[in-house]
């Protein structure tokens, strides 16, 4: 399997995140979370629209009827369709403020996964200096929330099995990838596996979002790493692939025939010197990686 890069889209983005396909505007739906801001890439015209954000988002998924639901620094919210309308829907942790939602995204079932993160508001001082006081939530589609994990540092990497009966979450300073028994009926989390473990050694980064393809691999995007990882099912590491930014923040199939790698990066606590020697730091990068992928569920709320 051969990777190719088909296109670098310039979007300079801070901290670029949470890559979603919509097939109904045939466009992918991504963030800046420290801008703060939502865009919207139209490979057709290759236009990247955006629009500005009150406060930190950390992650979107599609809802159903249109707009997206979304996490935030203070919360769980709708967005309408207009990409600029917020209806709150709650917000757990309002005893901590210094708390954000991170990484999310539905399950096969719709119901919306998102896990907050301690993060100051500001530029970041430190990458993964902070207290384990994350949780992770699910949002049902009738808007109740559940805590569902907690002892978290950094939230990241959900995905599903194609079938649903695996959720895949890690937590990037425990440098480890998880594969729970999802049960999709109810949503319950079942056993935990570790189910990879990324090597604390030069040249390795951490595991950060990730999304799933047809075949069942897990790929994830390794921040500070240069890199994209494929997983067979079993944990084995079955393919690296270079990429010309050393911080990868995710990854989402898309396109015609879902047979686009999109992914996102960003250029945060990058030097002077560091910048000019990653020009593309901050971009979208859209990559044929000779598998496809499938779409994600839309939030049933």
């Amino acid at each position: 399997m051969v990777a190719e890069i088909l296109d670098i889209i310039e979007t300079d983005a801070i901290l670029g995140e949470s890559p979603v396909w919509s097939a109904r505007d045939n466009a992918l739906y991504w963030l800046d979370i420290k801008a703060p801001a939502i865009h919207r890439f139209d490979p057709a015209t290759r236009l990247d629209s955006s629009w500005p954000v009150a406060q930190e988002i950390g992650s979107v998924a599609l809802r159903q009827g249109g707009g997206l639901v979304a996490g935030l620094r203070d919360g769980l919210a709708t967005v309408g369709a207009d990409m600029t309308t917020l209806d709150w829907i709650i917000d757990p942790e309002p005893d901590l403020p210094l708390n954000r939602f991170n990484d999310g995204k539905c399950d096969r079932q719709g119901r919306f996964w998102s896990g907050t993160m301690c993060d100051p508001p500001g530029p970041p001082t430190s990458y993964f200096e902070r207290e384990p006081v994350g949780i992770l939530y699910r949002l049902d589609g009738d808007h109740n929330c559940r805590p569902m994990e907690d002892d978290i540092l950094v939230s990241n990497g959900l995905a599903w099995s194609p079938d649903g009966s695996v959720m895949y979450f890690t937590d990037s300073p425990r440098r480890t990838i998880w594969a729970y028994e999802f049960d999709t009926a109810t949503g319950d989390l079942g056993v935990r596996r570790v189910f990879a473990q990324i090597p604390d050694e030069p040249g390795r980064g951490t595991g950060d979002g990730a999304t799933v393809d047809r075949e069942g691999f897990y790929w994830s995007a390794e921040f500070r790493g240069s890199r994209l990882v494929r997983y067979a099912p079993d944990g084995a590491v079955d393919q690296m692939i270079d990429l010309p930014v050393s911080r990868p923040t995710s990854c989402a199939f898309g396109g015609e025939g879902m047979a686009t790698l999109f992914v996102t990066s960003a250029k945060i606590m990058l030097n002077e010197a560091e910048l000019a020697a990653e020009p593309h730091a901050g971009d979208l990068l859209a990559l044929n990686v000779g598998v496809s992928g499938l779409l994600e569920a839309e939030f049933t709320g």
